[in-house]
């Protein structure tokens, strides 16, 4: 039967490591090359690794055998698989986060995400200059017209502060595509507002349209969580949102709900500027879609409900 050893995550290469110093020479050879490139085994035939370390087939299958291997075929499937496991785990904390382990509870979760969004908006909160989103927020009440640019997950954003301006009367559009957006952006005036949502700052394309836009004279705004970034360097005025915290990398959802808390601050500013036509334009559109929701269910326990029922009986 194969023996076999602990594979958890640099197990075989911290073994070879301990014993290479009582290897004879031509082991510790190898022993040097897979210290050096652990996915070297995985990669090559047992002559290629004899090769490559100036030992012999020999000598790789003895120095397999002093690991606790009965050959090379099950120490280079041994090798293979802890590199998965080490792969596995890189890959949990890039884009996951150390905050959260494969094996934690719902209830863990659950805690833990709680914990992060509210930060996220408490972070937002303590930080946001409400001057620069007061500036924002005339500034888009007086325009003829808002670009919002946003790529990716600030895609989203954009769209729904689209439909959140529209329902008030506010002209706007929201791009997502670089060439519609630019050939938008160069048609923007001093009458324009021009607004690149950016998690990062860095987005080139967000940064392009809102660049363009604002060549031609339109006010443009950042929302962004680095006030120090690319295109809060270039906006007319920066709205700064909570950071990423260190897990769901690179697109973090508690930094969307600190955006939307963002766009929903400026969203409220803009219709007290705007009271009268903006509650008008609420109700005409909430009454436009009124046909098209069902009508609420009456609870059957109720008393009305049994009134109905028994109407309708009888």
């Amino acid at each position: 039967m194969p023996r076999s050893m602990n594979t958890g995550n640099g197990a075989i290469v911290s073994r070879i490591a301990e014993r290479r110093h009582a290897m004879p020479v031509a082991l510790a050879r190898i022993a040097d090359l897979v210290i050096s490139h652990p996915t070297t085994p995985a990669e090559l035939t047992i002559t290629e690794l004899a090769e490559r370390s100036g030992s012999s087939p020999a000598s790789v299958t003895r120095f397999c055998r002093s690991l606790g291997f009965d050959g090379y075929t099950q120490f280079r499937v041994a090798i293979a698989t802890e590199l998965g496991h080490a792969a596995a785990e890189h890959a949990w904390l890039t884009d996951i986060g150390a905050e959260f382990e494969p094996t934690d509870s719902p209830e863990k979760i659950l805690r833990t995400l709680l914990n992060v969004h509210v930060s996220g908006l408490e972070t937002t909160r303590e930080g946001i200059d409400l001057d620069a989103v007061g500036r924002a927020a005339r500034a888009i009440t007086a325009s003829t017209h808002v670009d919002i640019y946003g790529l990716g997950g600030s895609a989203g954003i954009a769209q729904e502060f689209q439909r959140r301006m529209h329902r008030i009367g506010i002209s706007a559009h929201a791009w997502s595509d670089v060439h519609d957006g630019l050939a938008s952006a160069v048609l923007q005036s001093e009458s324009s507002v021009a607004i690149g949502v950016s998690s990062t700052g860095q987005t080139n394309e967000t940064v392009q349209m809102l660049a363009q836009a604002g060549a031609v004279g339109a006010l443009t705004v950042a929302i962004t969580h680095d006030d120090e970034s690319w295109i809060a360097d270039i906006a007319d005025v920066s709205i700064t949102t909570a950071a990423p915290v260190g897990y769901l990398r690179p697109d973090d959802m508690s930094v969307k709900h600190s955006q939307l808390f963002v766009i929903d601050l400026l969203y409220l500013l803009i219709a007290q500027q705007m009271f009268d036509p903006a509650t008008r334009r609420l109700a005409a559109t909430a009454t436009a879609v009124s046909g098209h929701r069902r009508p609420r269910k009456l609870n059957s326990r109720s008393p009305e409900a049994r009134s109905e029922l028994q109407e309708e009986a009888s």
